[in-house]
Parts: C-alpha cells; structure tokens; sequence
C-alpha cells in the first residue's frame, strides 16, 4: 500500500489525519486509515461497541500497552483510550474498525 498516495484529510486535531473507506452516521459504523504525526494523539474516545485496530506503520502507546508495526488490537464495547504515536518514529497509520462508531471525550 502506498502511503502517500492516500487521500488524507486532515483533522481538527493537530498531526492527524484520516481517510474514511467506510462512515454511516446513522449506525456509527467507521473503517477508516488515520494517521498520526509521530509524538501526536488521538484524542480520548469512547468505543460504543468493538474496535479493531491494525497497526500498518509506525506504532502507538495508550493504556492499554505499546503496539508497533503489525499489532492487531482489539478493544472491547465500552472500552475507552487515548492512542498517541511514538515519538521519534515514522508517522503511525491505523486501519481501524468501529462497527459501533466512538464517542469523543469532551473538549
């Protein structure tokens, strides 16, 4: 897969981006590429149901431990965290997939 040649788009997050394949407002449902600049987070959220989450570069740490580069993780419904992309590193892009959508912690 080329990275740069994706379409990113990006947020209004600072250092990250997202390429939607897949967004239904009405169920939540997202699968999704994001990106993130490397020392830089995605903010806190909420998963309504399951998400599942591959690492394809880079990698990221939150509470629940590290993940490089080809980590499979699976977060369960209810589950919550605040991935940030190791610093230092190559940017951190995510395949993610939230049958169930997330909700973000408030600003």
């Amino acid at each position: 897969m080329d990275l740069a040649a994706i379409p990113w788009r990006p947020t209004r997050h600072p250092g990250i981006a997202v390429h939607f394949y897949a967004s239904d407002q009405g169920t939540g449902r997202v699968l999704a590429l994001i990106r993130m600049d490397p020392g830089c987070g995605y903010p806190r959220h909420r998963h309504r149901g399951p998400e599942r989450v591959l690492v394809l570069q880079g990698g990221y740490d939150d509470e629940h431990g590290r993940h490089p580069a080809g980590a499979f993780v699976d977060y369960a419904p209810d589950s919550a965290h605040h991935p940030r992309a190791i610093a230092g590193a190559v940017p951190c892009v995510l395949l993610a997939l939230a049958p169930e959508g997330v909700e973000l912690a408030p600003a």
